[in-house]
């Protein structure tokens, strides 16, 4: 994967219209945001474009948009917080149809150091069907330059995200990633293609079909692979233990024992619980009071499931990262949104923000436990991008990151 991307300080902005391709999928209550990580995560390239002159018009989508265009997933709520952050205003264009006369006029209208901020992209449509390649003629014609900054996005061939860079690329533009794309690709790329040793991988959540990618590629890139929740299940079914009603995945068994079999010949530790913090049933709700106990790996009663990883595991784990030099986590090691089952997972945050190592968190459920964890500000990197981080760590190409100019 060439990782060697311009960036927004290899180009000259000066009186130019940059497309900027953000993430503001922020959460909405009531049209307020509750959470503003991915605005404050946007800013620093913003800023630059601003500072350098540019004529910064943003785009992004926001929520799934089922049921078609509606104010309630409308970009309005991130231009008000926008323009807070960056203390002037940014232009809203409401325009439903996202690029049409209204979102022309704005950009016509830009003088330097201006901002514009588009409608939900979503809101034209499927971007990465036919539709596209009007939506992506149209977002390139208002730009002589275009900027992705959207990680999150960035695993997916939307005319947002790849599809407007052979149109602005076509009429001689550049085409550069911002900061925050800059910075996924320095930790989450290197540390799969050129990692500091030794690298451990430690691997969680609910399901083995979600990862099998991942797995794979990272037994060939890493030292050791650590797997913990409800996906560690079905390596110990694999392994002939009873696993009473714990979640397992009965089409991947054969595909665990191989990959048990890979990690013994290419000569990689691959590290399983050894024992489990166990209840009668999963917590309804979630957060609900729960009975536990814990019990060896190869112990668990027929009517009980496993929740969560033990004592003797998380000391284990610990200390398989204790030694390394570079750690990528990806997934909760049990269900962490219950105080009594996020004892490994806060162990393993914990061992984490102890070590040395350069870590990494990929995105999603394991980014959301460290956040919420407070283990936020001890780690090197967290990723913005779920899917994307999860498809990085899998070795596969980026659309997102493949559309931008090499250096």
């Amino acid at each position: 994967m060439g990782l060697n991307k311009k960036s927004v300080d290899d180009i000259n902005v000066s009186g130019k219209r940059v497309l900027v391709r953000c993430d503001f999928n922020v959460p909405l209550k009531d049209g307020e945001i509750t959470d503003e990580t991915r605005i404050v995560a946007a800013l620093p390239t913003i800023q630059k474009l601003i500072k350098d002159g540019g004529k910064v018009i943003l785009c992004s989508h926001l929520g799934k948009v089922k049921n078609g265009p509606n104010e309630g997933e409308s970009l309005a709520p991130v231009a008000k917080r926008l323009s807070e952050k960056l203390g002037k205003e940014v232009n809203f264009v409401a325009d439903y149809n996202v690029t049409g006369e209204a979102a022309t006029a704005a950009v016509e209208a830009m003088k330097e150091g201006d901002v514009v901020l588009l409608q939900n992209t979503r809101f034209r449509g499927k971007e990465e069907t036919k539709n596209g390649e009007e939506f992506s003629k149209e977002l390139a014609d208002l730009a002589d330059v275009y900027v992705c900054d959207a990680f999150g996005s960035s695993h997916r061939a939307h005319a947002s995200v790849a599809g407007v860079t052979d149109v602005v690329r076509a009429k001689g533009g550049e085409c550069a990633v911002g900061y925050l794309m800059q910075k996924e690709i320095d930790f989450l790329g290197n540390a799969v293609e050129n990692p500091v040793r030794p690298f451990v991988a430690i691997l969680g959540g609910a399901k083995v079909a979600d990862k099998l990618n991942v797995i794979n590629n990272l037994l060939e890139k890493c030292d050791t692979l650590i797997i913990g929740g409800g996906m560690a299940f079905t390596f110990l079914k694999a392994k002939g233990y009873e696993i009473g009603n714990s979640l397992v995945d009965e089409e991947k068994l054969d595909y665990c024992k191989e990959m048990m079999e890979k990690a013994e010949k290419l000569g990689k530790k691959l590290l399983l619980p050894v024992d489990t913090t166990i209840a009668a049933g999963f917590p309804n709700p979630i957060d609900a009071e729960i009975e536990v106990s814990v019990v060896d790996a190869d112990k668990i009663p027929s009517d009980m499931e496993g929740l969560d990883i033990g004592e003797k595991t998380a000391a284990l784990y610990a200390d398989a990262v204790k030694s390394a030099k570079t750690v990528v986590w990806n997934g909760p090691m049990g269900v962490f949104e219950n105080p009594i089952l996020a004892k490994g997972t806060i162990a393993v945050a914990k061992a984490l923000a102890e070590t040395d190592a350069t870590t990494i968190i990929g995105g999603g459920d394991s980014a959301a436990a460290v956040n919420q964890l407070g283990f936020a500000d001890k780690m090197s990197h967290i990723s913005t991008g779920g899917g994307a981080s999860l498809e990085f760590l899998e070795g596969k190409e980026l659309p997102g990151v493949v559309a931008a100019d090499d250096k």
